[in-house]
């Protein structure tokens, strides 16, 4: 059901959005499910233009009785809410169902955070001896040097990175660029990987340009980032949930920690709000009005 608009949308998300591979699949299921569920609920198609927010509204109900997470239902919701956005802007419809109903109700929940000691304990169980090891120890130094997601790792090219200046080119969601700096020692490990470990291995066509290779010579997926991430937690005895998301949580965390400024943080990540920055560093909207109280001048002397 829906296949002609499922994929015009689909077309619209790749061409004029720019969504990454992993958010247009989302997009895509997600609609998918809802015209899964109207098909099965009601016993026949149902025409787009027909759908109305007692249809939706019945979706979530039913999301929520399968025990969905509010966070994914929230997120199911965001793509149905594009595809009808979508459809009403190119005329498909006359109403977006979508309009009034809000999104499920999400507690905030924090990952875990590593302390400094933490992280060094981690970076120490790399063998540096292996191969494998000084891979792991340049790409988790990275991870923490930089605050990059698993995804901006995986795709490093070697043209992204200005040793001289100390800065890596990052390619974030929505494939939006960023120049990101990166401590002395994230280089100096990223250094000893290229010339002492990549130099070496016969790198397939599609990886010429690519960072982190695995042995083969193709590009290290994300599923082995967390895998090594994981494995290395584990032997350091550290029992916290440990993903690289963690890595990068903690570079923000330690940042505001230490006096950086919110913005320069949010830069750094790549965030487009302020408040995804905000729920990184453990910070709450108290934190904001201090800072108006603080350094707003009308405020000053009061």
């Amino acid at each position: 059901m829906w296949e002609k608009e499922i994929r015009s949308f689909g077309n619209y998300l790749k061409i004029e959005r720019g969504l990454s591979g992993h958010s247009y699949e989302a997009y895509l299921r997600d609609v998918t499910k809802l015209s899964t569920y109207l098909a099965s609920s009601l016993g026949d198609d149902l025409p787009i233009a027909e759908v109305q927010e007692a249809h939706l509204l019945a979706f979530l109900k039913d999301l929520h009785g399968l025990g969905i997470e509010a966070s994914t239902q929230a997120r199911c919701l965001s793509g149905i809410r594009s595809f009808f956005h979508y459809l009403q802007f190119e005329g498909n419809i006359q109403q977006d169902p979508t309009l009034h109903i809000k999104s499920p109700q999400q507690g905030r929940k924090l990952p875990d955070t590593l302390s400094f000691d933490e992280i060094n304990q981690i970076l120490e169980q790399n063998d540096m001896s292996t191969p494998e090891g000084v891979r792991n120890r340049a790409m988790l130094e990275m991870l923490y040097g930089a605050g990059m997601r698993v995804s901006e790792l995986t795709h490093l090219k070697l043209t992204d990175v200005y040793e001289d200046i100390g800065f890596l080119k990052v390619r974030g969601k929505g494939d939006k660029e960023r120049l990101v700096p990166a401590g002395k020692d994230a280089f100096r490990y990223l250094k000893i990987y290229l010339e002492s470990v990549r130099s070496l291995i016969p790198v397939k066509k599609e990886a010429l340009n690519v960072v982190f290779l695995n042995r083969r010579g193709g590009a290290l997926s994300r599923v082995m980032v967390f895998i090594i991430c994981k494995d290395l937690a584990a032997k350091a005895g550290i029992e916290k949930s440990i993903s690289p998301h963690t890595f990068r949580h903690s570079f923000a965390t330690h940042l505001i920690e230490g006096g950086a400024d919110l913005r320069a943080v949010q830069e750094m990540l790549g965030h487009e709000s302020i408040l995804t920055t905000e729920i990184y560093t453990h910070l709450d909207r108290a934190y904001l009005s201090q800072m108006v109280r603080d350094f707003h001048p009308l405020n000053r002397g009061m």
